[in-house]
C-alpha cells in the first residue's frame, strides 16, 4: 500500500515537471519569435529610411538644378511626381512628391521682432489678422489666434483670448507653453480644445518655418493668396479660380499683379514685404513599399542661397 502511494507521488511530480518544462519551452519559443519579428521590423524600417534618404538625394538634385531660376513655379520639374519605381534588385518601391512649403501660411510669422526698447517678439498685426481670416474661412474659433501668439511669444502676459502658464497648468495632464517658435504644425493640437477635426482642416494650409519666410504667390493656394492680401475692401479673388489652369505656363499671379489687385492702400503696403516668387523650403512625401509593409516618410528640405539642399527634419507617418 505504501509502495503504491509513492508511485502516485512520483507520477504527480513527473506531470508537474513536464508542465513546467512545457511552459518554459513555450516562453522561450515565443520570446525568440518576438525577437526575430522585432529584428525583421527594425531591419525593414531601416530599409525604408534608406530608401527615403535616396528619394531625398534625388529631390535635392532636382531642386539644385531649379535653383538657378528666378521663380519657383509649379510647371517646373521639381513639382512633378516621381514613381512609383523599384530600387533595382531590392524589391523596394518608392513614390515621391515635392511641395513648396512657402505656399502655405507660416504659423511662426504671427509674431515679429520688436526693436528697442522691447527687443523681443510680439504679435505681428498683419499676420495675426491673416491667421484669423484662415480660421474664419475654415469655421474655427478665432480665439486660437490669441492662443497661438501666447504659445510662441516669450512673455507671460496673455492676449485677450489667449492663455499662459496659469491656463495650461489646469489642463489634464498639466503642461506649459514653450514660449518659442514651433517646429511642427501638430503643435496646434496642444492648444486647449483645438482637436483633430480642426487640425485636419487647417493642416494643408499652414507650415512652421522661420518667422520671416515669405509666401510664394506662384505656388500658394487660393485661400492663402486671398488672406495674405488682408484687404478690407477686397473680395475672394483667388480661392474660386482654377489656379492649376493658370499655372500651366508659369508663375501666376506674379507679385506685381498680386499687389496691384489690393484696393486698400495700407493693406497694399503691408502685403508687399510678405510675398516672393522664389522658395527655399520644401516638403518631400515619400511612399515606400517593402513586401507588404508600407511607410510614409515626410522630409523638410531647405535650399540654401548657393542652391545646396539639405534635410532639416524627418518624420515617419506624420506631416
Amino acid at each position: 500500500m505504501k509502495h503504491a502511494r509513492q508511485r502516485g507521488i512520483a507520477l504527480l511530480v513527473a506531470i508537474v515537471m513536464f508542465a513546467i518544462a512545457t511552459t518554459v519551452a513555450a516562453a522561450i519559443t515565443y520570446n525568440k519569435a518576438m525577437a526575430a519579428r522585432r529584428a525583421a521590423a527594425t531591419f525593414t524600417l531601416e530599409q525604408a529610411l534608406q530608401a527615403g534618404m535616396a528619394a531625398e538625394s534625388f529631390a535635392a538634385v532636382v531642386l539644385e538644378d531649379n535653383g538657378n531660376k528666378n521663380k519657383t513655379q509649379l510647371n517646373d520639374a521639381w513639382a512633378e511626381p516621381f514613381g512609383p519605381v523599384e530600387i533595382e534588385g531590392t524589391g523596394v518601391w518608392i513614390q515621391a512628391q515635392l511641395e513648396d512649403l512657402t505656399g502655405r501660411f507660416n504659423l511662426n510669422s504671427i509674431v515679429a521682432l520688436q526693436g528697442p526698447p522691447l527687443n523681443t517678439y510680439k504679435v505681428d498685426t498683419h499676420q495675426y489678422e491673416v491667421f484669423q481670416a484662415i480660421l474664419s474661412a475654415l469655421d474655427i474659433d478665432l480665439r486660437y489666434a490669441d492662443l497661438l501668439v501666447d504659445w510662441i511669444d516669450p512673455d507671460s502676459q496673455p492676449e485677450p483670448q489667449g492663455g499662459e502658464d496659469t491656463m495650461y497648468m489646469t489642463q489634464m495632464p498639466p503642461y506649459r507653453p514653450p514660449n518659442t517658435f514651433i517646429t511642427h504644425t501638430s503643435e496646434l493640437l496642444a492648444l486647449p480644445g483645438f482637436g483633430a477635426a480642426n487640425y485636419a482642416k487647417i493642416a494643408p494650409l499652414v507650415t512652421a518655418l522661420p518667422n520671416d519666410e515669405k509666401v510664394n504667390t506662384c505656388t500658394a493656394s487660393g485661400l492663402v493668396l486671398d488672406v495674405t492680401q488682408n484687404d478690407p475692401q477686397g473680395n475672394v479673388a483667388y480661392r474660386n479660380v482654377n489656379l492649376k489652369q493658370y499655372r500651366e505656363k508659369g508663375c501666376w499671379p506674379i507679385n506685381s499683379d498680386y499687389i496691384d489687385g489690393i484696393i486698400d492702400a495700407k493693406a497694399k503696403v503691408a502685403a508687399q514685404p510678405r510675398i516672393a516668387e522664389k522658395s527655399s523650403w520644401f516638403r518631400l512625401r515619400t511612399n515606400i513599399r517593402i513586401g507588404t509593409a508600407e511607410f510614409v516618410l515626410y522630409s523638410v528640405l531647405f535650399r540654401e542661397p548657393n542652391n545646396r539642399v539639405r534635410t532639416i527634419q524627418r518624420s515617419f507617418g506624420s506631416e
